[in-house]
């Protein structure tokens, strides 16, 4: 008897279900190919979307200016990887008569040097003094990345005789953690919020010079037209808002092996309260 009526209770529920989604429309996201943090916070959005409010959901992982002109054109709806007002100004610059900012998704984002805590250069003014410890290397990541632009002014600015070697975001970090565990000096490009933060003890690299500029926000950038386009969720990604404690957890499940889209099905699951505030 139970077999009975479980079934139509299911396909009750599939069909209210796809009703649900019927009415909403699809929403293109875009998010920084192999930035940590882009993928969990765009994945942690994309959940809520699907999940809380029925939007179907696409992401697309591409390089920032693709991000930028794609939102600028309405290829993509919305991004919630904008890094401003540096690391992004440029693109911003260029295209904000053809975006809109929904909201600040994460505070005090920095971009800069990074060191483990055991290596006794404080400030990007010591390393020059230190190149031998360091063999003269900077470890970045993606060629063309705001943070590399950066680097390769400070490398002017301090007069250091360095080079700045590119790789990638799951590169750096691997070349860090080989560091760490062998005690070894290194100096990499990174970012907060990153993972590697709750996972090893870390810090800047004092800037005096304010090459790589101040603390930074993260925000949700739009193609005008998104409140009538999709009212329900322009209005949860003008409030959505985390930080480091959070967006760091969903990055570290990731490294560690889960799906991005496990990984943010687990945290929505598991912050309920958190996310009826920003749905409420």
């Amino acid at each position: 008897m139970k077999l009975h009526l479980t079934l139509p209770l299911v396909a009750s529920l599939a069909l209210s279900t796809a009703a649900f989604a019927a009415d909403k429309p699809s929403l293109s996201i875009g998010y920084v190919n192999g930035w940590d943090d882009s993928v969990a916070t765009t994945h942690v959005a994309a959940a809520i979307l699907e999940e809380k409010l029925g939007y179907p959901v696409e992401l697309r992982a591409v390089e920032p200016a693709i991000m930028w002109q794609g939102v600028a054109r309405g290829d993509l709806d919305l991004t919630l990887s904008a890094w401003l007002p540096a690391t992004h100004g440029e693109y911003y610059e260029r295209l904000k008569d053809d975006v809109e900012i929904l909201g600040t998704n994460y505070e005090d984002a920095k971009i800069g040097l990074v060191v483990p805590d055991y290596v006794q250069a404080r400030s990007i003014e010591d390393l020059e003094a230190e190149r031998a410890a360091f063999d003269g290397r900077i470890t970045g990541i993606d060629a063309g990345a705001g943070v590399m632009r950066r680097t390769e002014d400070a490398i002017r600015e301090y007069g250091l005789d360095y080079t700045l070697m590119p790789s990638s975001g799951p590169a750096m970090t691997v070349a860090l953690g080989r560091a760490i565990n062998a005690e070894q000096p290194i100096v990499v490009t990174s970012w907060i919020p990153h993972w590697m933060f709750a996972k090893w003890q870390l810090r800047f690299l004092d800037d005096p010079k304010s090459v790589f500029g101040e603390a930074e926000r993260i925000d949700t950038v739009a193609h005008p037209g998104i409140d009538e386009k999709a009212p329900e969720a322009s209005a949860f990604l003008k409030r959505f808002s985390w930080g480091p404690d959070d967006v760091g957890a969903v990055m570290l499940a990731i490294s560690e092996g889960a799906t991005p889209d496990q990984a943010a099905k687990d945290w929505v699951a598991n912050h309920e309260d958190r996310v009826a505030e920003w749905l409420d």
